[in-house]
């Protein structure tokens, strides 16, 4: 379990807290979690989404149990820091969304002594590292990778696999559309999909060539 940093009373210190990992990890949970635990010690808090993700409520962090946070969705990073103003702790939800942006934001929070608590996917359905998530985890001071089950091997999982028959990179979605598989199981799946997409040519008659001459 995750413990907040022991902060030195007589300095203010920010720093950039980044949980990561697959859908169904518990990404959400963690992140409402801490931020309960913040709002419970009367610290100032904000939680930033993505205005795009609206699968649960347009206006609230909700993790796939059903637990909540009233949030603020900004359609780009460059609104938080106006909006995060006087803020102890900053959270952000989804944090894969949000343009390259996202990391300057984070850091010059940081630098003004918020603690910033950010959550997102660390690999889209491709399994390629996703958006500015790469960024956050190498400039934040704690980074914490959370794992799903696999579906179908019972093993840990890390890979977010897509059912649906789409390329879009974003496709928001629950387990109609993803399930989370370990990587035996993803690779498995993403070689079983690549060889079904190949396409094949109707078979062609040829006609037998005859030779023509003296023989």
């Amino acid at each position: 379990m995750f413990l907040e940093n022991t902060i030195n009373h007589t300095k203010q210190s920010g720093w950039i807290e980044v949980i990561t990992g697959c859908m169904f990890s518990g990404k959400t949970e963690e992140l409402i979690r801490r931020l309960k635990r913040a709002k419970f010690a009367k610290q100032q808090v904000e939680i930033f989404k993505p205005a795009i993700d609206t699968r649960y409520d347009d206006k609230r962090v909700m993790s796939h149990d059903s637990n909540e946070i009233q949030s603020t969705p900004v359609p780009a990073a460059a609104n938080i820091p106006i909006l995060a103003d006087n803020c102890d702790v900053v959270g952000i939800d989804e944090a894969q969304f949000f343009d390259d942006e996202i990391v300057r934001v984070c850091n010059d929070l940081a630098n003004k002594g918020v603690r910033v608590i950010v959550a997102g996917l660390d690999m889209d359905f491709k399994g390629n590292p996703f958006g500015p998530m790469p960024n956050l985890m190498a400039t934040a001071e704690y980074v914490t990778k959370v794992h799903a089950v696999c579906t179908r091997t019972g093993n840990l999982a890390q890979y977010s696999y897509r059912k649906a028959k789409s390329d879009d990179l974003v496709l928001l979605g629950e387990v109609e559309q993803y399930e989370p598989l370990s990587r035996a199981a993803y690779y498995k799946s993403m070689l079983r999909d690549k060889v079904r997409n190949i396409k094949v040519n109707e078979a062609e008659e040829i006609s037998p060539k005859f030779k023509t001459g003296n023989g």
